[in-house]
């Protein structure tokens, strides 16, 4: 980065001239980190991602009404929510009232002075006098060196990284809300499979008490079946109660109370489209919010260097004073009392024993600090979105290979169903058949689920759709 500079133009015939400028070096946003190129080779060689365009709401593309309503409540209603479009609301501010220092502050105010004074005070022959005065006063500080510009510059970057933080916060609450919604999904559909295996190991058991009653198996089938039903039982109040769990959350994360979505009607888990739309990922990455947070900031800090950098120069300042006045009321309407007064003032601390130098020293560390946390956001971006990719191309594969094996398995208690109706097999050899397909529906759907929160966590680690556009508060 360079370094501070300031020229001064000398003119001869004429006094000093200072003519404006900006202390601090101009903010060059830092090299992008991510090749463009490879980055999209690897999400198209996935076989997972296209070249088109993301879309904004990219819940959409779960195909889910209910969970779309629920993200669009969180991000409208969510206290976090709340909480930064305030934060969004005192950054904007905040620039306002940087922009609003590069101008003059006008005054007016209006007098009255009653004065009784003895002879000779004030070398008037004293008594009662009456004074009045109405005027206007107006002071401004020239922005010669530019610190003034450089803080409207600083409150710009800091207003736009509060913008990127709100869109940061945005996607990771509708992820928080997805990933709750799809994990609720994922048990209630859980639940629903060991209810009937529940069922089906009540009658094995009762199947093994009538073997043993009958005296023609001992008392150890009984036991393995009873075991394995409290087993099912156990787990069967753990998914339930998991149930009201993230139902709780689900309600907080809408800004909802507890208990709001005890009435949420049944769905299945819902499936990610059959492929993600990513545009170019590179840009995309660039553009996450928590990469365009630390770049805003970088800009911000960078802007600092030049607000220090000016303190080491003199400061003018105008002040003006137009007023009007006497000892009667007539007297404001007499143009003969109107009375002016200019006075610039030069200040210059000249000899500080290195403050103003120390200080500016501080901001540029503080601007390589920026500029190093930038660097780390990119990497962790990276980071996040290969390791995402790399899990969600996982889950598919892991998925398929749930839903061919549950489709073997039911094949084979279709095939037990028939033998036991030929009376070739028993009825509790059908229920372990039955079981045993149940066991394959529960990985089936653990699968599914799986895949569909590989998909939210690619949405969050990409920054899908959160690419500054977005309208802000």
């Amino acid at each position: 980065m360079k370094r501070p500079f300031c020229r001064l133009t000398l003119s001869l015939g004429l006094p000093v001239l200072l003519s404006a400028c900006t202390a601090g070096p101009n903010y060059q946003p830092p090299s992008q980190l991510a090749n463009g190129a490879t980055l999209q080779g690897r999400f198209l060689r996935a076989g997972d991602a296209d070249t088109s365009a993301p879309i904004a709401r990219w819940w959409v593309g779960l195909d889910d009404a209910e969970l779309t309503r629920l993200i669009e409540q969180g991000l409208a209603a969510a206290p976090r929510i709340e909480a930064a479009e305030a934060r969004v609301r005192q950054a904007r501010a905040g620039l306002a009232g940087a922009r609003a220092r590069l101008l003059p502050v006008v005054s007016g105010s209006v007098n009255y002075v009653y004065a009784d004074l003895p002879n000779g005070a004030l070398g008037g022959s004293g008594g009662a006098t009456d004074l009045l005065n109405a005027g206007f006063d107006t002071q401004w500080e020239i922005d010669l060196w530019g610190a003034k510009r450089r803080g409207v510059e600083r409150s710009r970057a800091e207003a736009e990284a509060v913008a990127a933080q709100f869109d940061d916060i945005g996607l990771i609450l509708s992820a928080e809300i997805a990933r709750t919604y799809v994990t609720l999904r994922m048990r209630e559909a859980s639940l629903a499979q060991v209810a009937s295996r529940q069922n089906i190991e009540a009658r094995l058991l009762g199947y093994a008490r009538q073997r043993f009653d009958a005296g023609a198996a001992s008392r150890q089938p009984i036991e393995t079946a009873a075991a394995t039903l409290e087993r099912t039982g156990a787990e069967h109040a753990a998914l339930d109660a998991e149930c009201t769990v993230l139902r709780d959350e689900l309600a907080f994360l809408v800004g909802a109370p507890p208990g709001t979505m005890d009435k949420l009607g049944a769905a299945a888990i819902p499936l990610p489209p059959a492929r993600v739309a990513v545009g170019d990922p590179s840009t995309l990455l660039m553009h996450r919010p928590d990469v365009r947070m630390a770049e805003r900031r970088l800009a911000a800090a960078n802007a600092q260097i030049g607000v220090e950098a000016a303190r080491r120069f003199p400061s003018v300042t105008l002040l003006g004073l137009i007023g009007i006045g006497g000892q009667s009321g007539s007297d404001l309407f007499d143009v003969s009392q109107l009375a002016g007064i200019a006075a610039p003032r030069l200040s210059w601390s000249f000899l500080d024993f290195g403050r103003a130098r120390a200080a500016r020293d501080v901001a540029a560390a503080a601007s390589d600090g920026a500029l190093a946390q930038y660097r780390e956001a990119v990497l962790a971006a990276l980071r996040d979105a290969e390791a995402a990719l790399a899990r969600y191309g996982s889950a598919r594969i892991a998925y398929g290979r749930t839903i061919d094996a549950a489709g073997h398995v039911r094949n084979i208690a279709g095939m037990q169903k028939l033998r036991a109706t030929a009376g070739a097999l028993s009825e509790a050899g059908e229920l372990e058949a039955e079981r045993q397909a149940i066991d394959a529906e529960l990985a089936a759907i653990n699968g599914r689920g799986e895949l569909t929160l590989g998909y939210i966590v690619l949405v969050k680690a990409l920054g899908l759709g959160w690419s500054g556009e977005v309208d802000h508060p």
